[in-house]
């Protein structure tokens, strides 16, 4: 779908590709996956998450699956631009974007603008199916969007929902499959159809 272009920068023009979807959908081994074929075309490539996220490693990005690769933690959006020479990067990955402040999509903007190629990825949604974050931005800014799904824990079909398993009612609160599991639609209705009745039991 992307093609790693050798031209020079002077010529170059840089777009913003948001890589979205659930937990458990594949979304950072997608972006690894991009940002090491920039890498096998010789392009100057530099990979940021949000420094909060310290599930698996500190700084690396790390996918589910266990794959990683070397990244630059950052504790604001602003600080991306402290580490980006503007002159010689080529691609920027940017990983659980949704956990930043809402000045990435500035930044993503301004990076793209100056002819970086800039791939993001995060969730689209929180556990309550609401907007997360700065993700609608991202989205409407976006050149190319790629929804990837999950397989729902309940029923085998592809799920787009991330479903909270503990009780907790913070939108950011970092977990895996113990604290959460991905749902299509049907299951997920019927899963918050189940907690309410039990509340009013």
């Amino acid at each position: 779908m992307f093609l790693e272009s050798k031209a020079s920068r002077s010529k170059s023009r840089g777009w913003i590709e948001v890589i979205c979807g659930s937990m458990f959908s594949g979304k950072t081994e997608e972006l690894l996956r991009r940002i090491r074929r920039a890498t096998f075309a010789n392009q100057k490539v530099e990979l940021f998450k949000p420094a909060v996220d310290v599930r698996y490693d500190e700084n690396d990005v790390v996918s589910h699956d266990s794959t990683s690769m070397v990244s630059t933690p950052v504790q604001n959006s602003s600080e991306i631009l402290l580490y980006v020479n503007m002159e010689s990067v080529e691609v920027v990955g940017i990983d659980e974007v949704q956990f930043f402040d809402e000045g990435i999509v500035d930044v993503c903007n301004k990076l793209a603008d100056s002819g970086i190629r800039v791939i993001v990825a995060g969730l689209d949604m929180d556990f309550l199916r609401n907007p997360f974050g700065p993700m609608p931005g991202l989205l409407a800014s976006a050149e190319y969007v790629s929804k990837v799904h999950a397989i729902c824990t309940h029923c085998g079909d592809l799920a787009q929902y991330s479903h909270r398993l503990v009780s907790n009612d913070r939108q950011v609160l970092l977990g895996e499959k113990d604290s959460y599991e991905p749902l299509c639609r049907h299951c997920y209705n019927e899963m918050i159809k189940q907690r309410e009745n039990s509340k009013n039991e």
